[in-house]
């Protein structure tokens, strides 16, 4: 990625971006298009989640007539069950799952560096056992990224290593230090095994350590290589005011000219406040999640959906949102189907969450057009219950 469009209509270049809107010095809202050989992507981009190919409770018409233009899936859990050999000879993840649009794949490094009591790292990768079966696998650096070829994702994720929030500094520099050598075994792997349609991203540690997020994104981008850098290992422990200062830090170190993706996260006020910060894309499990547990987001904070005070609410859930829930059902009827345990009262609180955050985005990223973020952001956190996330506008 260099800034520039390579064509949209060539099935084989690989993603591109372009800056609309920059600010002085790399640091603030930023708004910009992702194009990939399989659509554009207006940034700031919220990616909903679907960990194994399908955002639950979605189907991917859901997706498309919310606005979604890109979804997030996960190689480990993919490569888990059904397996990638499988997926790669029925046509690719995007015919498997049949979502036509841009996908972007998580390597899977958290998931396996979750599983603290089964797994060993080495210097090679990482042997766990499988959740699915128990059986032993292995994850290097060279055969994540030839999982993520044969899934066909247009972005790929290298493993990586996320130690928890709480893990003692020399951990943490230790974890930046390995992510950056199996960084650059990713880049060797990806020039002989990724389609001219993939591009790999960076992914930046270093814990809350200002230092060491310095190290990781200078040494990233010596390697070269990259089509763009994440924000990774947050959200992982450690204190909220604390992650949205790292990424108020780490954001401006990040190359001008590519995107920003800051993993795994956040709450609606982490979003705002980081897209403030120069981040430009998002995926989070908490809209679907969330709603499967009777738990919405509005323009006013979290409802939750099951509380005796919604009986009797002919009100949407959030009077302010126009998705296809709001519009037709009332907070009285889905309440009514979660105490009755009726699979559609997820549903219709997962099409509200995700179309939520959608709207939030491309609210954001308007505000960013048009001159007005600071306002957009300021009146956004006021209406939220103290301010919403601890942690600096």
């Amino acid at each position: 990625m260099n800034g520039r469009s390579t064509g949209a209509g060539d099935s084989a270049h690989r993603p591109s971006f372009e800056l609309l809107v920059a600010p002085q010095g790399g640091a603030g809202p930023r708004a910009g298009i992702l194009r990939t050989s399989r659509g554009e992507v207006p940034t700031p981009a919220f990616m909903p989640v679907g960990t194994r190919g399908a955002v639950k409770g979605l189907t991917v018409g859901c997706l498309r007539e919310m606005g979604a233009s890109i979804i997030l899936a996960n190689a480990y859990h993919l490569a888990m069950r059904p397996g990638e050999k499988l997926i790669a000879g029925l046509g690719g993840l995007h015919r498997f799952c049949g979502w036509n649009g841009p996908i972007l794949t998580d390597s899977g490094g958290y998931q396996v560096f979750s599983l603290a009591a089964s797994r060993r790292i080495s210097e090679e990768g990482v042997e766990f056992r499988s959740p699915v079966d128990g059986s032993v696998r292995f994850f290097s650096p060279e055969g994540v990224i030839g999982i993520q070829a044969m899934l066909g994702s247009d972005i790929v994720m290298p493993l990586d290593i996320c130690p928890p929030g709480d893990a003692p500094p020399a951990e943490v520099e230790e974890a930046v230090e390995r992510t950056l050598r199996w960084a650059e075994r990713s880049v060797r792997a990806a020039a002989g095994t990724l389609a001219a349609g993939q591009a790999l991203f960076a992914i930046v540690q270093g814990g809350t350590d200002e230092r060491l997020r310095r190290r990781s994104a200078e040494a990233s981008m010596a390697i070269g290589g990259f089509g763009g850098f994440a924000i990774g290992g947050l959200s992982v422990g450690e204190d909220p005011a604390r992650t949205m200062e790292t990424v108020r830090l780490t954001a401006p170190m990040l190359p001008a000219d590519l995107p920003r993706y800051l993993m795994g996260m956040g709450r609606p006020g982490d979003i705002v406040r980081a897209i403030g910060f120069g981040a430009d894309m998002f995926d989070c499990v908490l809209p679907t999640r969330n709603a499967r547990n009777a738990q919405a987001f509005t323009s006013r904070g979290t409802i939750r959906l099951r509380s005796a005070a919604f009986a009797a609410d002919g009100s949407p859930i959030d009077p302010d949102c126009d998705c296809e829930t709001c519009r037709h059902h009332s907070r009285a009827f889905i309440r009514h189907l979660f105490l009755a345990g009726d699979m559609n009262a997820a549903i219709l609180t997962t099409i509200h969450n995700v179309s939520f955050y959608l709207r939030l985005v491309r609210d954001a990223r308007a505000a960013i057009l048009e001159g007005r973020f600071e306002a957009f952001r300021d009146g956004f956190l006021a209406r939220l219950p103290e301010g919403g996330t601890p942690g600096a506008r």
